[in-house]
């Protein structure tokens, strides 16, 4: 066997969620990773190659067991099964050792060699409870490798085990009756047609537990053999037969557990008394607003205030240098109107709210890598429940706050299709990261002095969510009951430097490359459309009202009119949210560069309305695959946007009456300067920032070549500590307990 592992290692990472499985995957593979999908499904595939060693590790979905209750298990089984991986290395949260064992147990039934990484034991030893490595290694029948994804400790010892081939594990036992039942399935299966493909074992356990998609295949002429098996357990135990083996293992568990497991007198947790304020029925709610106030006011406001005007002096004077160059160069006027008034004007006002949004995204990481977004989860399947929701929809709504598309894609774990496909139209609702340059605009210039407006979008967001349900679920096509919504709450941590510096430049870097490409492109069509006639005749910026963009705003300016921007200019601007959000930016910038004006409640109408229409055409395109139906995309598009009307349109005709003698605001995009206007950039601290920012990649470049080790260190457990049930330590004899085994 040993020769096999001269070859490449093809390794599956296993693992609950919330078990630090993406910190391991990102430790062991740094940068050497690439990102795809399972095949047939949009479900995100992460492989990366192990530093140190000949092998690719398959980060698998987090799992909370082998059954095929969700699209991720089916995922995951299905490669386990299918692809053979050569080792299994199973993650198990340490500090929630019963609960994640389960899914190991379940592995370990595969045949394939298993290592299992016992992470966050520091958690346990700050709790002050004590594992038995050696003994819980001879009762999994399996290594055993205490680790610290997070601080990098144990990551060496784990290598290592990985490289020394480790054995077949041996399953563990049920209780007699079952290994009984199990021993008969087997009998009747053995050398049966398909089933010879399969471990023995699991096949067996399978069968008992009467999983769809294993007992389809069962040929009608033993299926009766087999059912008379089960029927005999379940009548002894009275239960069904998947209840039966869920209850075992559990109790097998148990079993494994005592005396390896000791746990420090129980106290309330850091963590339980900071949820006992966090997840109060009644302070819950009014805490997710003043938190996301403070995110929005300190990322739009304070550091709106401070960086909004540096960048778009810079802005400025990239648009008036180019001009400059290029009538010195002798360009035509067009090619000239091209670049500065059409594409740096566009993409430029797209870009003057990055320094905010990497503020932002720097408070939401820090919010979801310190356990706090799963709280809201919670929080919110409270609420959900009340209205006829499933709580799982609002795991989807989460993951869409930085991206609809992913998002959107998330609802394939919803098990009941009523609920996916309200969940797919819903989703869009909720505030995404190209939807916050259009609401920095207005919170920055009309609503300066009213910090909730920013963050109101959030709470309008979730309220349309909670009235569309009631809407939609009390009709045919969404009818139906809830599905069960259980998710771990894991303990609140200090979030990693490294791990949110990673996830702000993640985001920031696909929100500039999204303007530099996209609105790039789409700024020059913008151009294209406002500067020529039908006749494709060059207007020129005083001709802006005979183009053919002019034409075709004109035609849909009376729609929205009633909404408060009637003008054709401000429709194009709504409609062009459509290609992409942060459009709406940049087409303000290119048609409008004098200024847009806006009163405070037309203001706000227009932020309605970019929140609740359709989304951009990425996420369309993933609400087609989801829906797996044009009919029902057609049908989400026109929900959307029909109520995005409807609330636009009720907030601009009350708000126009409660408030008449409203004024309106403008505000003057940057690239706008006066002719001949010269900008100095002298003081500019914007400038350094950005080209330090640009000194730092060019060094972290050059270093990443060197690919130093990124393996830490490990835990050291005292051999008294480690001692079996008989006083011996793991691959010694008669020590006492002297030595000292380093993980």
């Amino acid at each position: 066997m040993r020769g096999k592992y001269f070859m490449s290692l093809k390794i599956a990472l296993a693992g609950n969620p919330n078990s630090g499985k993406t910190t391991l995957f990102n430790a062991l593979t740094a940068s050497a990773q690439y990102v795809g999908n399972w095949p047939g499904v949009t479900v995100e595939k992460k492989e990366g190659q192990i530093k140190g060693i000949n092998a690719t590790l398959v980060d698998l979905p987090g799992i909370y067991s082998l059954s095929p209750y969700s699209l991720e298990e089916t995922i995951a089984r299905d490669y386990i099964v299918n692809e053979k991986p050569d080792i299994i290395i199973s993650i198990v949260d340490a500090s929630n050792l019963e609960r994640n064992l389960y899914l190991t147990t379940q592995i370990i039934e595969l045949g394939i060699p298993v290592v299992v990484a016992l992470n966050m034991m520091d958690v346990v030893q700050k709790r002050g409870d004590e594992i038995d490595i050696c003994v819980l290694e001879k009762a999994l029948r399996c290594t055993v490798v205490p680790i610290s994804a997070v601080s990098l400790k144990g990551l060496e010892t784990l290598v290592k085990k990985i490289t020394e081939t480790p054995g077949k594990p041996k399953p563990l036992p049920f209780s007699r009756d079952i290994e009984r039942a199990l021993d008969g399935i087997y009998r009747i299966i053995k050398g049966v047609e398909p089933f010879d493909k399969y471990e023995p074992r699991w096949l067996s356990v399978k069968l008992f537990e009467r999983d769809a998609d294993i007992y389809k295949n069962v040929p009608p002429e033993i299926r009766e053999c087999i059912e008379r098996a089960i029927k005999a357990a379940e009548e002894k135990y009275d239960d069904d037969s998947e209840s039966i083996i869920i209850n075992d293992r559990y109790e097998q568990i148990a079993r494994l557990l005592c005396g390896i497991h000791k746990k420090a007198c129980p106290k309330t947790s850091v963590s339980e008394k900071i949820d006992k304020i966090m997840t109060n029925r009644v302070l819950a709610l009014p805490l997710f607003f003043v938190i996301m106030w403070g995110v929005y006011y300190f990322s739009i406001q304070i550091a709106g205030d401070i960086t909004t005007g540096w960048m778009e002096e810079i802005i400025e004077w990239l648009s008036a240098g180019a001009e400059t160059l290029l009538l010195a160069w002798g360009a035509p006027i067009w090619a000239v109107s091209l670049i500065s008034g059409g594409i740096i004007s566009g993409v430029g006002a797209v870009l003057v709210f990055v320094p905010q949004l990497i503020v932002l995204y720097f408070f939401l990481s820090i919010l979801e890598d310190s356990g706090y977004m799963a709280r809201v989860a919670f929080i919110m399947d409270r609420i959900f429940r009340r209205f006829g929701l499933s709580g799982k929809s609002f795991i989807p709504m989460l993951i869409g706050t930085g991206c609809t598309v992913p998002g959107i894609m998330a609802s394939r774990t919803i098990e009941s299709e009523s609920d996916r496909r309200m969940t797919v139209m819903l989703t869009p609702f909720i505030p995404c990261g190209a939807k916050l340059p259009v609401f920095a605009m207005f919170t920055g210039f009309i609503f300066s002095d009213a910090s909730w407006v920013g963050p109101s979008m959030y709470l309008v967001g979730i309220a349309m969510v909670i009235i569309s349900g009631l809407i939609l679920k009390r009709t045919k096509p969404f009818a139906g009951k809830n599905a069960p919504f259980v998710m771990e709450l894991p303990d609140y941590r200090l979030p990693r430097i490294s791990g949110t510096a990673k996830n702000v430049w993640d985001k920031t870097k696909s929100f500039i490359i999204k303007a530099g490409t996209v609105i790039f492109a789409a700024s020059a069509v913008i151009w294209f459309f406002k500067s020529f006639s039908f006749s494709l005749e060059y207007l020129g910026e005083d001709g802006i009202g005979q183009s053919m963009l002019a034409g075709f705003g004109r035609l849909i300016a009376p729609v929205f009119s009633p909404l408060g921007f009637g003008r054709w200019p401000y429709a194009v601007a709504s409609i062009s949210g459509m290609a992409a959000k942060e459009m709406v930016v940049s087409v303000f910038a290119v048609l409008e560069p004098a200024g847009i004006f806006f009163t405070p409640v037309s203001a706000y109408a227009f932020m309605i309305f970019t929140l609740l229409a359709a989304p951009c055409i990425a996420a369309i395109g993933a609400t087609r695959r989801e829906m797996g139906s044009v009919k029902w995309t057609l049908f989400a598009v026109l929900y959307q946007t029909g109520l995005a009307y409807f609330m636009a349109l009720l907030v601009n005709q009350a708000g126009s009456l409660l408030f008449a003698d409203a004024e309106r605001v403008q505000f003057i995009f940057a690239g706008a300067a006066d002719e001949g206007h010269a900008v100095s950039l002298a003081g500019n601290p914007m400038v350094y920032i950005m080209a330090a920012a640009v000194i730092l990649f060019v060094i972290l470049a050059v270093i990443k070549r060197r690919k130093p080790s990124i393996l830490g260190g490990g835990f050291n457990i005292p051999a008294e500590k480690r001692r079996g049930r008989h006083g011996g330590c793991a691959g010694c004899s008669g020590c006492g307990g002297a030595n000292t085994r380093r993980y």
